[in-house]
């Protein structure tokens, strides 16, 4: 017998790797990278969000006009009666005439997609059609990132988020098997983690709980809760800054060993704040999150280096929660669940007993196939066939890709193709036996006439699995994964393992025996 070719050692090599990282899959250890499976077959949360897109408009003209305020302060630019109106428009009054042109000609390159309307030295700025249409759309496309963001640095497994009709996200998140998660969960993928710096409103603090939303909103403030007291603030509308300039924000512990949130803020965000502290040593800035005061502190110094602490009585967990959802980035509109259910494991198992036994009952019947109809060579397609599927199993575990029902599927349907190759080799290896040609000439002239036949069409495939992966969401990615690995498997396993073998076993194959290596009776000739 010849001695053992790269092909088969690369075929041996890729046996043992399959076989090994399956292992825990299969038997499910403790130990191990391993499958996670599906939101249809262990059970989870599925639910289907709305959201109110106009919020966004809000938000974004409020982040406009602290965009207005900083850059009017940076270029000495005196102003007064800067204004939200209705959450759509936003109003100032320059004092100097001499610096209209310019301040035109700034509000020109900071604010995009916006109009300017002057009256005199008073202005308004307005967001055009088109630019709410996009910030409406951008808003949905942001929460679609932003809850994926918040469910992965969660540590849950595969969940699926995705934009579902024109203002709708569908939400999958398997594995959620109490009331106590799914309740963590949506409040974490429904939280907005919207944080601003607002300046407290020290000329009128003193009436803050005698006024009214309306007198406040008259002098360009607004009323806000603290969150742990009954206490009120009153704030300067525009804040100084938000969390769009927030690059970290990490759980610590204070002097009394109290859970808090340290957050840095980028390099323009740690400008302002040094800038804002510098100018209102003895004023007050509130920290709010979600429109509420979590911390109001005097400021005693100016602040560099962009670090800034939140504290409000925390638990640890809840900590933990609001973390991740800063660090993920704020909802620029809020989420609404309009459609929620539980999925029990139960459906889960009984489809992985029916899909274990299609898949079994589909591998038996091929594996019988192949050796009745194809001798030995039906045999050394079946080895190659294990092979794929360890393959698929130990390249599925490593990644911790998530195994769906239709996943399954494509390991089924992966079984019939990956054998197909094989069976296109035999056949040519058949062909040229019948034509006389010696059991050498016929392995590796079979092997290359049907290269390019089986490269072909595996090609083919994978783009169309790879194309369904790319636009397909949740059980279709499923599905298009496990197809795309037992493709790229099979072409190992099905050609270079199995040419492999031939060429090692070629010795001992006796062309008086074609029968049991083929399956035909043809006489060869070496």
């Amino acid at each position: 017998m010849k001695t053992l070719n790269f092909r088969v050692i690369l075929f041996a090599f890729a046996l043992i790797f399959g076989i090994v990282f399956s292992i825990p899959s299969i038997t499910q250890s403790e130990s191990g990278k391993k499958i996670t499976l599906g939101l249809d077959l262990q059970g989870g949360l599925h639910m289907l969000l709305g959201i109110k897109s106009d919020v966004a408009i809000e938000s974004r003209t409020k982040s406009m006009a602290a965009t207005v305020k900083y850059v009017f302060d940076d270029e000495e630019i005196i102003f007064d009666e800067l204004r939200m109106v209705d959450g759509k428009k936003i109003t100032f009054e320059l004092l100097d005439n001499d610096d209209v042109a310019k301040a035109k000609e700034l509000l020109k390159k900071e604010l995009e997609g916006t109009t300017l309307t002057q009256n005199g030295l008073k202005f308004s700025i307005e967001m055009t059609p088109e630019e709410i249409a996009r910030t409406k759309q951008n808003a949905i496309k942001q929460a679609v990132d932003t809850i994926r963001n918040r469910l992965n640095e969660f540590g849950l497994a595969e969940p699926t988020v995705a934009k579902q009709g024109e203002d709708k996200i569908l939400v999958e998140v398997p594995g959620i098997k109490t009331q106590e998660d799914e309740q963590r969960i949506r409040e974490l993928i429904a939280r907005a983690a919207h944080l601003q710096l607002m300046a407290v409103d020290e000329d009128r603090a003193a009436r803050v709980m005698t006024m009214n939303k309306n007198e406040a909103k008259s002098y360009g403030d607004v009323i806000l809760p603290d969150v742990n007291t009954p206490q009120k603030y009153l704030l300067r509308q525009i804040p100084i800054l938000d969390g769009s300039m927030l690059t970290d924000a990490k759980v610590a512990f204070d002097d009394n060993n109290q859970p808090v949130i340290n957050f840095t803020l980028n390099g323009q965000g740690a400008k302002i704040f040094g800038d804002f502290t510098g100018k209102n040593v003895g004023n007050r800035m509130a920290v709010v999150l979600d429109n509420k005061v979590y911390s109001a502190p005097n400021i005693r110094e100016r602040i560099g280096g962009g670090h800034v602490q939140i504290s409000g009585n925390f638990k640890l967990e809840e900590a933990h929660d609001l973390a991740i959802a800063l660090r993920s980035g704020a909802l620029l509109a809020p989420v609404f669940v309009e459609e929620k259910r539980s999925v029990g494991p139960s459906l889960g198992a009984d489809s992985i007993k029916a899909s274990s036994i299609a898949l079994a009952l589909g591998f038996v019947l091929v594996i019988l196939f192949m050796f009745l109809y194809y001798g030995m060579a039906g045999a050394i397609a079946n080895i190659a066939l294990v092979g794929n599927l360890f393959l698929i199993l130990a390249i599925m575990s490593l990644f911790g890709a998530t195994l769906t029902l239709p996943g399954m599927a494509g390991i089924v349907l992966t079984v019939g193709m990956a054998v197909d190759a094989n069976v296109i080799i035999n056949e040519r290896i058949r062909e040229l036996l019948h034509e006389g040609k010696s059991i050498a000439k016929s392995i590796e002239d079979g092997y290359n006439n049907a290269f390019t036949a089986i490269l072909d069409a595996n090609i083919t495939t994978l783009i169309a699995a790879v194309v369904l992966y790319a636009y397909g969401t949740g059980a279709i990615k499923g599905f298009a994964l496990t197809m795309s690995i037992g493709i790229l498997a099979s072409m190992l396993t099905a050609i270079v393992g199995t040419h492999g073998i031939y060429q090692w076993l070629l010795p001992k194959i006796n062309k008086k025996k074609l029968n049991f290596w083929f399956g035909i009776k043809t006489e060869g000739r070496q």
